[in-house]
């Protein structure tokens, strides 16, 4: 991706070296124990509360050292990267959304080292990159973005750009109301109806972001290879394909992001379109 020497956003928080989690905390997980196994299964969950709080450390305090977080050359140039692919999703959004007569409102993406203080909770970096409609804040801790290399063997720059934007698209869906149908079905609906309904939610973020990756590639952002990175990424983090990394089988009933082959699909199809209107996931007759 073509980002080096543009615009940052300047919606961009720097908690790194800020905070802390007390042991003790617990996590829990979704039945699958181990926290490598947390990681995968909430990566990319990020806008809805139910993920974010079912992988929240339920103790611990906040600390400030007060001493500045001293970055590496890495993650100084990864800052940066997140902040330019940041102000690319206000950009194209704040256009979709006014095009639809709508103001776009900014989210916050809050940079933060081993645990963070939110709207959702108390998180730990092992809870991968999330949002928290809350607060409406994206959270990511850089070191993420080693894991997708080497655990989920997701390289290159635009599968994290991917992460970014999918946690964008969750913003997306707070300000037009899909959040709040969220929490809403959450109430009525059986377990494993509610995971269903949650897989149309986690999909359409993911056509979100393959909206925003549209406009990039319409603004010639786009390098050789970007496109298949992120679904690279996009497949990675599948529920079929986490199960059978963690366990050994897949639990159809028990997803809530889709399968690798649905989150694909999804992303591409954003991408095709390049517009709000081809996201309702919820009316699919087939994902």
């Amino acid at each position: 991706m073509k980002w080096q020497g543009r615009r940052g956003s300047s919606n961009v928080e720097d908690r790194r070296g800020r905070g802390g989690v007390g042991g003790g905390g617990k996590l829990i997980g979704g039945g699958i124990s181990g926290i490598v196994i947390i990681v995968i299964v909430t990566l990319l969950s990020g806008g809805n509360i139910g993920d974010i709080m079912g992988n929240l450390l339920s103790t611990g305090s906040s600390t400030n050292t007060g001493a500045p977080y001293e970055q590496t050359a890495k993650e100084k140039e990864l800052s940066e990267f997140v902040s330019v692919v940041l102000a690319d999703t206000e950009d194209v959004w704040s256009q979709l959304f006014q095009e639809q007569g709508m103001t776009y409102q900014d989210p916050t993406l809050v940079l933060y080292s081993g645990s963070v203080n939110s709207a959702c909770g108390t998180a730990s970096s092992a809870v991968g990159p999330f949002y928290c409609p809350g607060d409406a804040n994206l959270y990511i801790d850089l070191s993420f973005y080693d894991e997708l290399q080497q655990q989920f063997n997701a390289p290159g720059d635009f599968a994290m750009a991917y992460v970014i934007a999918h946690e964008v698209g969750h913003h997306v869906q707070t300000l037009l109301g899909a959040s709040e149908q969220l929490n809403t079905q959450r109430q009525r609906l059986s377990q494993t109806e509610f995971n269903a309904y949650q897989v149309r939610f986690e999909l359409q973020a993911d056509y979100y972001a393959g909206v925003w990756a549209k406009h990039a590639q319409g603004m010639n952002l786009l390098e050789e290879g970007d496109l298949e990175e992120a679904l690279t990424a996009a497949s990675a983090v599948g529920d079929d394909t986490i199960q059978k990394r963690s366990q050994g089988y897949v639990v159809p009933d028990s997803f809530t992001h889709g399968t690798s082959e649905q989150r694909k699909r999804w992303f591409y199809k954003g991408f095709g379109s390049g517009t709000i209107a081809g996201g309702d996931t919820f009316k699919a007759a087939e994902l």
